[in-house]
């Protein structure tokens, strides 16, 4: 196998403008996604792209973020830094003057996840083969030294990790079907917080057309009446065969949460999407036990390992919504999602990067893990930006067969850019 060095490190800030409406819920009412892109160039001219997602101006801060932290990979040969990655992810994690930015959260976090996506990226493409494969023909033990398990181990220790991988290796080979049939998706870009009646209905329709079953509204609007008659006419549209969540995108303290959450339960949505402040774990806890049977799902701002871990023990989430761009990368997500499986809870990830990267991290999640192969949500409006989009037809994720880790965007120089 050839040797693969990073020999430069570079950022590019990319910025998309979305259509009118698109992307909007009730608190990020004007967004415009940006990736903070991460470009490692190695040896014949092989590189790795790692992106994390952002809305607007903190994006330049967070390529600013990557430039710092990710230094200590220059000169690294990429088998062996992925040998060990969990040391090196920690090791970047705990960078003695950047960690006090955070520790383990905001701008320096999103960064870590974009460098080490770009890693994953690289690997992947220096083997010739796409990510959820590379992931899958790892051996337990060599899964488990590319993750930073630290201050997990009163719940999850490395052993257990272990064992857990373990475990499911003799049943492997039935839940690989999936491979074949693909991962079922649902529509969140019907229901964006500033479309009209019309327009959600019209687009609903569309969806259900092209096979989806599965949908999720914006709520949190400043009338709840408006919330209710959406979610109403959604249900009508879904018919009881479909399946409808609900976003309120953090936008209710926890008396009002209370009160909403209660109002639409009429819809009989599968879950309701970070109902209150996404740090609130406490708030979370009281929704989760007052809304039943309706489920509380949270993740898209939940910032690192230990947080999740929180939620987790407080019983204050259904639905595990992971986000390797959010979280330090696939290595972080990786580990939350094994716990998510100690836990019992199912892993439904916000896709805040189109599907591209999760698309792979699912399928090991359901074949290696025994993960419910759930729902992968599904938001196209980048989909023309990058170089292999990934492919959902008939309401259902393709098996990308690319090499990587399907993270290259269009008019991305190697080289980079500021």
């Amino acid at each position: 196998m050839p040797s693969y060095m990073i020999n430069k490190i570079s950022t590019h800030d990319a910025r998309y403008k979305l259509p009118a409406g698109a992307g909007t819920d009730a608190v990020h009412t004007n967004p415009e996604y940006c990736m903070a892109v991460t470009l490692l160039e190695s040896d014949h001219g092989l590189y790795g792209t790692g992106i994390a997602l952002t809305l607007g101006e903190g994006n330049r801060l967070v390529c600013e973020a990557i430039e710092l932290l990710a230094r200590p990979l220059a000169g690294l040969e990429i088998e062996e830094l992925m040998s060990d990655f969990g040391s090196m992810a920690q090791r970047l994690a705990n960078d003695p003057c950047l960690r006090w930015l955070g520790p383990h959260k905001g701008v320096v976090h999103l960064a870590l996840a974009s460098i080490t996506n770009a890693c994953f990226d690289l690997w992947a493409k220096s083997r010739g083969v796409p990510l959820w494969k590379l992931l899958l023909d790892l051996k337990p033990e060599e899964v488990v030294r590319l993750l930073d398990l630290s201050y997990l181990e009163d719940e999850m220790t490395e052993q257990d990790a272990l064992q857990l991988l373990r475990d499911k290796m003799g049943s492997r080979a039935e839940r690989a079907r999936i491979l074949e049939t693909g991962y079922p998706g649902y529509d969140t870009s019907v229901g964006w917080m500033a479309y009209d009646d019309n327009k959600v209905r019209e687009l609903t329709m569309r969806a259900i057309d092209e096979g989806f079953t599965a949908f999720k509204l914006k709520v949190g609007s400043s009338d709840p009446t408006r919330d209710l008659r959406r979610a109403v006419m959604l249900r009508e549209c879904v018919g009881d065969a479909g399946t409808l969540m609900l976003d309120a995108n953090q936008r209710w303290n926890v008396p009002v949460a209370l009160r909403r959450c209660r109002e639409l339960a009429k819809v009989r949505p599968l879950w309701i999407e970070e109902p209150t402040h996404p740090d609130d774990i406490q708030g979370h806890a009281t929704l989760a036990h007052a809304i039943a049977p309706v489920k509380v799902a949270t993740g898209e701002h939940i910032p690192n390992r230990v947080v999740f871990k929180n939620f987790m023990q407080s019983s204050a989430v259904h639905y595990v919504q992971a986000d390797c761009t959010r979280l330090a990368g696939v290595s972080e997500f990786l580990a939350v999602s094994l716990m998510a499986k100690e836990f019992g809870l199912p892993v439904a990830p916000h896709v805040g990067d189109m599907g591209q990267l999760h698309q792979h991290l699912v399928l090991f999640n359901h074949i290696a893990m025994g993960h419910e192969a759930l729902l992968l949500e599904h938001i196209p409006h980048l989909r023309s930006h990058f170089v292999q989009p990934a492919q959902v037809s008939g309401g259902v994720y393709k098996t990308p067969q690319e090499p990587g880790a399907s993270c290259d965007l269009k008019l991305v120089s190697r080289g980079g850019s500021k």
